[in-house]
């Protein structure tokens, strides 16, 4: 064996964490010694009968499985009673993480509401969603892979996430690699730089689920098809869980290999349509309530049925209506849904962050490409913040889009400006009248450029 015992035993115990809960290792597994450890046989200790009967009928195939894992070949595990050893008192629980917890402690991060139960399910995404509630109940053993396609805004990344969620929520040791796979590509080309390959391998392999967003960036990268390949296939062989989303399905992702397609075909293959009328109204209901928002039924029939094609498009119309609510201190009933969201006849145009940017930089008296700069000084964060907030309520843009036109920032800074500039609306006065001024010189603007010429 290549490992001492004192290596052994250490990595054994993690591995059995990584497979049981919490409250049963402490129970079961605090208490053990081990005796010896080969490649013919690990003999492990327990104090007394009952446990060691306990364990060889409950536990013995998971402890095989750890020392298979750390070995590198199956080995029998052979369980003595060792009276001597003194049964600690268990330790008190610890804080409870939630999954978002748990998620960030392996370096990626999980919308907290991406939940299943947040998850609206209709004719256009069940069979998306059954899915995934199986593999998070059965990881590896059901679906392997899961191939879910549909167009932009439709629930992949939501579903996605749930199942991480889930996972996590039951298997709070479960090692997921989530990501885009642009991230993928990049840690790829990345490792090959640095002459890292071995490591990027086992970081991708020594895992017990893969989730990739849009798989379709594959089709770019000819090398990192080839490395996504086989990486694909240590983890099938292995019986772990992957799981694809794609703005198309297999067949039609033409520039990928004949070999993927076949790979991503083997499992199962989940379409995401559009939702129905019904499922976006209870979908539009759903994001008011998370938000803690009371919206007429007028509104959100209206919204429905003007907004068709996705769930992101329906969530910006929510974000869009209470926002023209909030700066102009009208009622969000239907008249203002009507304007906010432009219904023809209206005399209110489309808002650009352009013009949003021209009224913030003239109401401060400084430059725009200072607002667009990294300068972080207050006379420039502030308005730049201004301005995040004022393009998240008043123009569909998403996050990512907002952020480039402000020095190419991510969409957490986009999230935080947004958030800080509405708490702080709420108590101060000056605020309020600073974004009524804004907002009802950007509503002339509008005035003005929607009258013909």
């Amino acid at each position: 064996m290549g490992l001492s015992t004192e290596e052994f035993w250490p990595r054994f115990l993690e591995n059995i964490q990584l497979h049981i809960r919490p409250q049963q290792f402490q129970t079961w597994f605090s208490n053990l010694r081990l005796q010896a450890a080969t490649d013919e046989l690990v003999l492990i200790a327990a104090p007394n009968e009952f446990i060691e009967s306990w364990l060889h009928d409950k536990y013995l195939s998971v402890m095989e499985d750890a020392a298979e894992s750390v070995l590198g070949k199956r080995a029998p595990v052979q369980l003595v009673v060792d009276s001597t050893i003194t049964i600690e008192p268990e330790k008190p629980a610890e804080t409870v993480l939630t999954p978002s917890d748990l998620a960030q402690r392996q370096g990626f991060r999980i919308n907290p509401s991406y939940t299943f139960s947040n998850f609206v399910v209709g004719p256009s995404n069940r069979i998306a969603h059954a899915a995934c509630i199986a593999i998070a109940e059965s990881p590896g053993t059901t679906y392997n892979p899961l191939f879910l396609h549909g167009s932009v805004g439709l629930g992949k990344s939501h579903l996605l996430q749930a199942t991480c969620h889930s996972l996590l929520g039951r298997f709070p040791n479960f090692r997921i690699r989530y990501l885009s796979c642009e991230q993928f590509v990049n840690d790829f080309i990345s490792a090959i730089q640095r002459n890292e390959l071995l490591a990027f391998r086992e970081r991708y392999r020594q895992t017990d689920a893969l989730m990739i967003d849009d798989v379709q960036f594959l089709t770019r990268a000819e090398r990192s098809q080839e490395e996504f390949f086989h990486t694909f296939n240590a983890l099938y062989n292995a019986q772990k869980q992957i799981v694809l989303t794609s703005d198309a399905p297999p067949g039609e992702m033409s520039a990928l290999q004949e070999r993927m397609v076949s790979r991503f075909k083997s499992g199962l293959v989940a379409r995401l349509d559009p939702p129905h009328y019904e499922t976006r109204v209870a979908i539009l209901q759903k994001k008011a309530e998370l938000r803690g928002l009371s919206l007429s039924q007028d509104v959100i029939h209206f919204v429905a049925s003007r907004i068709t094609t996705n769930i992101r498009e329906l969530e910006g119309a929510i974000t869009k209506i209470v926002g023209y609510a909030n700066i102009t201190g009208e009622k969000p009933d239907l008249e203002l849904a009507r304007k906010a969201l432009h219904e023809p006849g209206s005399s209110l145009r489309s808002v650009t962050i352009d013009e949003i940017l021209k009224a913030i930089a003239k109401y401060f008296n400084v430059r725009v490409t200072d607002i667009q700069s990294k300068k972080r000084h207050k006379s420039i964060a502030f308005p730049r913040q201004l301005c995040m907030h004022l393009a998240r309520s008043l123009t569909n843009h998403s996050l990512e889009e907002i952020g480039g036109y402000f020095g190419g920032r991510d969409h957490s800074t986009v999230l935080y400006a947004d958030s800080k500039i509405r708490e702080q609306a709420k108590t101060d006065a000056e605020l309020q009248r600073t974004l009524g001024h804004i907002a009802s010189e950007l509503e002339k603007s509008s005035s003005t450029k929607a009258q013909p010429q």
